[in-house]
């Protein structure tokens, strides 16, 4: 699969969906934004499975703002409509091959359940 460029209309589309995304946010100035593409690049030739997509913050910087990032390159990775993964910094393949794996890896069920928990926990705190 290829790495889809992603902008501020098709990121809510594209992460409201039931698979995985995994969001790469970069800009044409950074170095290591450069050097982590072609690992980017080939994980998504090697995981057909996962969306793969970059998101240009100088192009779309009304949606990296509204996602906090404050510093590039930063990844997200989101499954089932669940940020799982948020972190500034480039990965090492190998990385990024571990990321992966874990998160495909993850009971959801599980996941979905606790947030479930956690908002209904909270929910009572207020009330």
């Amino acid at each position: 699969m290829t790495v889809m460029e992603m902008n501020k209309d098709t990121f809510q589309e594209a992460v409201k969906g039931d698979g995985t995304v995994i969001v790469d946010f970069w800009a044409p100035w950074c170095g290591p934004c450069r050097g982590f593409a072609p690992v980017f690049e080939k994980a998504a030739e090697s995981h057909p499975d996962v969306t793969f997509a970059k998101v240009n913050t100088d192009v779309e910087q009304e949606l990296a703002g509204a996602l906090n990032i404050r510093s590039i390159p930063t990844l997200m990775v989101f499954r089932e409509q669940v940020l799982l993964f948020s972190q500034p910094g480039a990965l090492s393949p190998g990385q990024l091959e571990e990321l992966l794996t874990k998160v495909q890896a993850l009971d959801m069920e599980k996941v979905h359940q606790e947030i479930a928990t956690a908002q209904a926990q909270a929910g009572e705190q207020q009330a």
